[in-house]
C-alpha cells in the first residue's frame, strides 16, 4: 500500500527535500511500482567547462529513489548507492525513472535510469534502501 494518497500529497511532502527541489527536481509520476522525476536544465546546473555537473544528475536520481522507496515505506533511507555516468546530457531536460528490483520487508533495491529529453542514456543509478 502506498504511503501517499495521491501525487499532490507526495509533492507537498517532498518539498521538504530542499536541495533537490531548489535544484529544480520535481515529481512527474508516482505509483506503488514506479517514480518518474524530472529536472529542467539551465545555466545554474553547468560546471566551469560548460557541462552539466555530475551532482545535478545524481541529485535527480537520488530524488527519484527517495520518492519511490518512501512511497512504499516511510521512512526509507539510502544504505548504499552506485552510479555509472554513461553520457553527457544533450537535451534541456533530465528524466529519472525509478523502479524496484527488490522490495522486501526491511530493504529495497531500486534501479534508476536517467535519460535526457533526446532519449540519450545519462546515468544508471542503483540504490539499496533500508526501511526504518
Amino acid at each position: 500500500m502506498a504511503t501517499f494518497k495521491n501525487i499532490e500529497e507526495a509533492r507537498e511532502y517532498f518539498k521538504g527535500d530542499r536541495y533537490a527541489t531548489i535544484s529544480g527536481a520535481y515529481i512527474e509520476e508516482l505509483t506503488e511500482d514506479r517514480s518518474i522525476c524530472c529536472l529542467l536544465l539551465n545555466d545554474d546546473h553547468r560546471n566551469a567547462n560548460g557541462g552539466i555537473m555530475g551532482g545535478v544528475m545524481f541529485t535527480l536520481a537520488d530524488f527519484a529513489f527517495a520518492t519511490l522507496s518512501n512511497n512504499s515505506h516511510m521512512p526509507t533511507v539510502a544504505q548504499q548507492v552506485s552510479v555509472n555516468y554513461l553520457n553527457a546530457p544533450k537535451g534541456t531536460k533530465l528524466i529519472a525513472t525509478a523502479t524496484f528490483k527488490k522490495n522486501g520487508r526491511s530493504s529495497c533495491v531500486v534501479n534508476v535510469d536517467v535519460t535526457d529529453d533526446t532519449g540519450r542514456d545519462i546515468i544508471q543509478f542503483i540504490g539499496t534502501g533500508f526501511k526504518l
